[in-house]
């Protein structure tokens, strides 16, 4: 099982994460911000656990500010 964390706060609107893989992201009409899909929200943080990383492995490391933060189990991979 794999965990996404999103840092929401530090995220800049991009849309890389989205363009990447829409399955899992959106951009918000809000703030411009992005947000996960079907996420759980911890504090400022949006969480969702995965069964495999696919695309969203290309997302994180897309990301220009790493805010998208990947976990196997609970050792960090990004």
């Amino acid at each position: 099982m794999f965990k996404i964390i999103h840092d929401r706060p530090s995220c800049i609107g991009c849309g890389v994460c989205a363009a990447i893989n829409p399955d899992h992201w959106t951009m918000s009409s809000e703030d411009g911000k992005s947000n996960v899909v079907g996420c759980e929200e911890v504090g400022t943080d949006e969480v969702l656990e995965i069964e495999e990383l696919g695309k969203d492995l290309d997302a994180a490391e897309a990301c220009p500010v790493n805010c998208i933060h990947l976990y196997d189990k609970d050792k960090k991979l990004i």
